[in-house]
């Protein structure tokens, strides 16, 4: 038996099915030693010089199953090319993508052998057919398709602009059938240098790495979490940084960290609570989207694909810089330590450098409402909270789902006097606070202390 037909698809099995009248099958596509077949969907009135997305499905799925992820829909709307490479049941019974090698042959595994280079072939057709920009190529695959697509970028790495890996494994976690189901489960440890050297071995390349984006569920029991840590360990280690966060942030089910070298994300990592073997899919705050739930897509309000298409630089016209700063904030009144009494307007100042979502603010804890228009205002009653200390804390959220968060601690008196804090412009509204921003732009770092008396004036009359 082949190795993917022992490989974790118990919970996978699914009955085979063609790919649907939306893909066009490429019957001849050049050098096809890994015995794959070619699907792709190309939009209507596809210009020339646009990106190119490879997506690979998992085990007992086929190219149509990916279908459901949405990456068509994306393609109309962003005008790129779709291919999906597609197993066949002669290399693997449960058409898995041979990432550990077939048997103990390793050849898929080793640049321009087997499966990998049948891909390669796919990708030289797409551009050639379509004129696809072939500086923006990309590849996206879900559990063996993901593990494939680890294989892709470190044996092509001059290939592809970025990559994101769903539920999938590190390049060479295995290359035996036993060594593929300890991969699996429980998973295998490596130092990030050994992981990084496997990686570094697959090719002679010296240049510019593709970025790596990793998706995985925290309950997933076919591919355990813990490769998602070793993939970080792994692709951190290969661009040469570490494998500690250097941002972290909740995104409603999901934990997102993202790994810089220098001042740009290298390695982004999405763990999403709950989950099992699936692409997450639901309603996300970068807009609707494109996914549909599933067989191993589960609805836990975020989606992947969307946000996988905007790391790989897909939804903003080309750009390959994914909005990962998030937004600035203060609480501008009350200020931290005022005293406060009566009905209260509190001011959250919040921007950012792209694109503003929304502000949501908690009161001792307590739901206090979200606001999407700025300027973004609360109305409080100070004294029917009662007299002592209360904790403000503002959430801003930008359009990509980056947060930060603003503080501000206030007393309400017991004798029911008003402090600087009351609905007016607190003392010392002139001072420059830092980490914030009102020019036209969405750039720079502070306020401009004239602004921010008028601001604070204007707000009193918005919602009155």
């Amino acid at each position: 038996m082949q190795i993917a037909s022992r490989l974790a698809v118990a919970a996978v099995m699914l009955a085979a099915s063609t790919a649907s009248a939306a893909l066009t099958p490429v019957s001849s596509f050049g050098s096809n030693p890994g015995n794959l077949t070619m699907y792709e969907y190309v939009p209507a009135g596809l210009p020339a010089g646009r990106p190119l997305v490879l997506v690979l499905h998992g085990c007992s799925q086929t190219a149509a199953s990916m279908e459901a992820a949405g990456w068509n829909k994306l393609a109309d709307q962003f005008k790129f090319t779709v291919v999906y490479p597609e197993q066949n049941t002669a290399n693997n019974p449960v058409r898995c993508f041979n990432w550990a090698g077939e048997y103990g042959d390793t050849a898929n595994l080793v640049r321009g052998q087997g499966e990998n280079a049948s891909v390669i072939s796919m990708i030289d057709k797409a551009i050639a057919a379509h004129g696809s920009d072939p500086a923006k190529v990309y590849i996206v695959g879900f559990s063996a398709g993901g593990a494939m697509a680890a294989v892709m970028l470190a044996t092509w790495p001059e290939k592809f602009a970025a990559g994101a890996i769903m539920s999938g494994l590190p390049y060479r976690c295995a290359t035996t059938v036993n060594g593929a189901y300890s991969c699996q489960s429980p998973g295998v440890t490596k130092t990030a240098v050994q992981w990084g050297d496997l990686v570094r071995a697959a090719s002679t390349y010296a240049g510019t790495r593709p970025r790596i984006q990793i998706w995985h569920g925290s309950s997933d029991s076919i591919v355990v979490p813990a490769n998602e840590a070793e993939l970080v360990k792994q692709w951190t280690n290969v661009f040469g940084t570490d494998d500690t966060a250097d941002e972290t942030q909740t995104i409603g089910n999901a934990t997102r960290t993202a790994y810089k070298s220098g001042s740009n994300v290298v390695v982004e990592a999405y763990k999403v609570t709950g989950m099992g073997h699936a692409t997450a899919v639901g309603a996300d705050v970068t807009g609707t989207c494109v996914s549909t739930a599933g067989s191993y897509f589960e609805d836990k309000g975020i989606c992947a694909t969307m946000r996988a298409a905007q790391f790989l630089g897909l939804t903003g016209g080309g750009s390959t810089t994914p909005d990962v700063a998030p937004p600035t904030a203060a609480i501008v009144s009350p200020a931290n330590g005022d005293t406060v009494t009566g009905k209260v307007t509190i001011v959250v100042a919040a921007n950012d450098e792209t694109k503003m979502g929304s502000v949501s603010l908690t009161i001792d804890g307590a739901d206090a409402g979200t606001d999407d228009m700025a300027p973004f205002q609360f109305e409080w009653d100070a004294t029917a909270a009662g007299p002592g200390m209360h904790a403000l804390v503002a959430t801003a959220r930008d359009a990509a789902g980056n947060m930060v968060v603003a503080n501000a601690m206030v007393t309400v008196p017991s004798d029911g006097s008003a402090g600087s804090g009351s609905d007016e412009p607190p003392t010392g509204a002139n001072d420059q606070l830092p980490g914030c921003s009102l020019d036209a732009s969405g750039g720079g770092a502070g306020f401009a202390s004239g602004l921010t008396i008028v601001f604070a004036l204007l707000l009193r009359r918005r919602r009155r």
